[in-house]
């Protein structure tokens, strides 16, 4: 492990994302919360019936938020030569992602220690994602978990770091077009020396 002894305590801050992609309806049960049943009448013969909403697993937003902070909490027990890190808070959201179609989890965790916290927080991301996952194979087994990424650290040494300062490695770069000189230069042959 690295010797962080040397350095001193302040405030950190990380947050993790991850997008978990599936159905339209599949993403419209995460949200209705576990299935409840609700008393209504049949259309023909107004005989009662009962209508089931919401996933038979119970309430995948509220599991994943706890799976999240778990998650958080054992860090240093899952990632070998990870630092154990006092945890002073961590936030959880979820929320439907409609480009995916899909939903978006962001762990935020607050720690005052020696090193960061951004293990901790993506390793929160991984295991809500994962979470949502294990409550709604039942319904779709095809959902996706697209990415698990960090979005901001502050704290440390190194200050403040956040993904949007980050050009992204997939776009495409701009060449400007080499000037007439290099071209010639690159084009003329070695003169042979007698």
């Amino acid at each position: 492990m690295v010797d962080v002894g040397e350095k001193t305590e302040t405030a950190r801050e990380a947050v993790a994302v991850a997008e978990v992609r599936m159905s339209r309806p599949t993403v419209a049960l995460v949200f209705a919360g576990p299935r409840r049943r609700r008393a209504a009448r049949h259309p023909m013969t107004e005989a009662p019936v009962a209508v089931a909403r919401g996933l038979a697993k119970g309430d995948a937003l509220a599991t994943a938020r706890l799976a999240a902070i778990s998650a958080v909490k054992r860090t240093a027990d899952l990632i070998p030569l990870c630092h154990p890190v006092r945890v002073v808070g961590t936030d959880v959201s979820l929320r439907p992602l409609a480009r995916l179609p899909g939903l978006r989890i962001e762990v935020r965790v607050r720690a005052f220690d020696r090193t960061g916290v951004e293990m901790e927080a993506m390793v929160g991301a991984a295991a809500a994602a994962l979470t949502v996952y294990d409550m709604v194979k039942g319904v779709e087994r095809g959902v996706e978990i697209t990415s698990v990424r960090l979005e901001l650290k502050r704290g440390g040494r190194t200050g403040l770091w956040t993904r949007s300062a980050v050009p992204d490695p997939t776009a495409p770069r701009e060449t400007k077009p080499a000037s007439r000189s290099s071209r010639t230069r690159a084009s003329r042959k070695p003169v042979p020396t007698p």
